[in-house]
């Protein structure tokens, strides 16, 4: 799953309202934000698979410390816990972490049984929707949607960055993950691994869009003419 855990981050804006999405961002991608450092370390393993199937194209070999369920809980707790620690603030420590797990949680729906439950990976699940590449575009996209609705009815756009900023934010999103779908395999290994580091764009540019967007409860609850209006 791609955009699928773009959603969750999205959706989560609405329950921690003074969070960035930057933040969210990174909390929903965790684990992908993880697993391409410790590819490239050679820490964790994946396999490029011939298959017309592009769902498939990667067998996840050994990844147990970036998408383990345990690996997952840890650094939820961590993640969630630092969030805490600098900001006081008990429903976003709750969110980050809630979204970082939400990350296997969704796997586990998409992948075929690659993913470990523990750091010995001798025991994984994946319930394979990636078997089905229809259903499985079908329910990321809407997922995607219900996504970029909740953050929508949750944010409004102070300015031109705010306005434009999120809708390219959202549509380069949708436009990679069609692109993963219908274009080539990677070429190798190494390719992905630096490819899944530019992740770290999205983060920026949420960040940047989101500060430019202002909350519509909290405006309201702040001016109570503006509830009127």
């Amino acid at each position: 799953m791609f955009i699928g855990h773009y959603a969750v981050a999205l959706a989560a804006k609405k329950a921690a309202p003074r969070t960035s999405l930057g933040l969210l961002f990174i909390a929903a991608q965790f684990l992908d934000l993880l697993w391409p450092v410790l590819l490239l370390l050679g820490v964790e393993q994946v396999r490029l698979h011939a298959t017309d199937n592009s769902f498939l194209q990667l067998d996840f070999v050994n990844y147990p410390f970036s998408h383990s369920l345990l690996g997952s809980v840890i650094w939820a707790v961590a993640f969630g816990g630092l969030v805490y620690l600098v900001k006081r603030d008990v429903r976003a420590a709750l969110v980050i972490a809630g979204c970082v797990v939400s990350h296997w949680v969704l796997d586990l729906f998409t992948h075929v049984p690659d993913l470990p439950l523990t750091f010995t990976g001798a025991a994984r699940e994946g319930l394979g929707l990636w078997n089905f590449p229809v259903a499985t575009i079908i329910v990321e996209t809407l997922l995607y949607g219900v996504g970029i609705v909740l953050y929508v009815q949750a944010t409004r756009a102070t300015d031109r960055i705010g306005k434009f900023g999120f809708w390219s934010l959202v549509g380069f999103l949708f436009l990679l993950y069609v692109s993963t779908i219908i274009g080539p395999p990677p070429p190798d290994v190494s390719v992905i691994g630096y490819m899944g580091l530019l992740l770290w764009i999205f983060v920026v540019w949420a960040w940047w869009s989101d500060k430019h967007r202002t909350m519509i409860v909290e405006k309201s609850r702040q001016d109570p003419s503006a509830a009127k209006t």
